[in-house]
């Protein structure tokens, strides 16, 4: 499974705000007392934004636009049709979508994860595609304004730093348009370079999940598929767990939790992408998280990207591979103020009870401290439980 790193302060800083939300302020108790609260107060009530993007759940046909060469002047536009199938999680606080389109030069794979920030009460938008197998730059973060949200980022692009800007517009229940455009001049300027207008098919988001995959013979697959592409294929379908949290890695503690929580891994780009779901209540409360694992074809390599709805984005992505069925993947991230090594172990990932390890190092990689437990227990492939 995949282990969220920071759920305790997250829960705490939580409860804190909720606590200080239930004490009346001056002017709470004046728009008691009059009934109405007075404009300015009204105008500064952040907008809550958090099913900005209902309408894309479903599937849709897509037109695209695309400029050859941006930042050029070029004028040279490519058109194709593709797909877009979307899928709500969190009950709306996320989603993520899968896209499919054929150029002359191939087909194409990507997915856009999107994640709500319930503190900034803004979107980040994540893009990935299968030939790179990992999340491409910074998140794009905005919010919606009278129907119209618009994202931004500062990124590279042929080795110049750049600003992208994502815009979204004209959206009803059956259609919506999207542009990204490029500015090299700090926003002065804007070139559009990827236009898409959307036309609704259905409201059905993806398929259910599948099951652990087989080949023709039936057999399971390869074991040289399942050390790369399909390593992490016996985890489609659903799933009870039986958790093991230590409550305060690297104190010397011993203290563990113990709890249920459910799960279900969605397959993506078939088989070589996973959204995988996990919602629990453990004694820092109710977590709901979810993790996108993207394969690298190039240096056949796994992206384990993990985020919860309390921050709205991902932790470092973890990175490794299979080494006869057996998967370790590291990252390097932050504790208490210390940087530490955080090393993910999955074993059993071919059975129907895999299991899986979280572990933290403090000095190196030299010693590694366990926190964080879960052995799977498949309940079957059930129909979608994520919208």
């Amino acid at each position: 499974m995949i282990a969220p790193r920071r759920i305790a302060m997250c829960f705490l800083l939580s409860t804190l705000c909720a606590l200080a939300c239930l004490l009346p302020t001056a002017p709470a108790l004046a728009q008691a007392a009059t009934g109405a609260a007075p404009a300015a107060l009204q105008a500064a009530t952040p907008r809550d934004g958090q099913h900005d993007f209902d309408f894309e759940i479903g599937t849709w046909k897509i037109h695209l636009k695309r400029l050859m060469h941006p930042l050029t002047g070029s004028t040279t536009w490519e058109e194709l049709d593709g797909t877009v199938v979307a899928r709500a999680l969190w009950e709306g606080r996320a989603n993520m979508d899968e896209f499919a389109a054929d150029r002359p030069s191939g087909h194409v794979e990507g997915l856009t994860l999107r994640l709500y920030n319930p503190q900034a009460q803004q979107w980040n938008l994540y893009w990935a595609n299968s030939k790179a197998g990992m999340f491409d730059g910074p998140p794009q973060v905005g919010e919606f304004k009278n129907g119209v949200g618009e994202f931004y980022c500062q990124d590279t692009f042929n080795g110049r730093m750049i600003l992208i800007r994502y815009v979204w517009s004209g959206i009803t229940a059956n259609s919506a348009h999207f542009e990204q455009s490029f500015s090299d001049d700090g926003g002065k300027t804007w070139e559009v370079n990827w236009i898409s207008d959307q036309t609704r098919t259905s409201d059905q988001s993806a398929k259910a999940p599948a099951a652990a995959q087989t080949n023709s013979a039936g057999s399971q697959a390869t074991a040289t598929d399942q050390d790369g592409p399909h390593g992490f294929d016996g985890l489609f379908g659903s799933w009870n767990y039986r958790v093991k949290r230590l409550m305060h890695p690297l104190t010397g503690s011993t203290t563990w939790h113990e709890f249920p929580a459910t799960g279900i891994c969605y397959k993506v780009w078939g088989g070589r992408a996973q959204l995988d779901t996990f919602e629990a209540d453990d004694p820092t409360g109710h977590i709901e998280g979810l993790v996108v694992r993207l394969y690298n074809p190039e240096n056949h390599q796994w992206s384990l990207n993990w985020a919860t709805s309390k921050t709205g984005r991902p932790d470092p992505p973890q990175i490794g591979k299979f080494k006869n069925g057996h998967g370790d993947f590291y990252t390097q991230d932050t504790i208490n103020g210390k940087t530490i090594f955080v090393r993910y172990d999955w074993t059993k990932i071919n059975t129907d009870t895999p299991h899986f390890e979280q572990s933290f190092s403090e000095d190196g990689g030299q010693t590694w401290e366990v926190n964080w437990i879960t052995d799977q227990t498949r309940v079957g492939d059930a129909a979608d439980k994520a919208r």
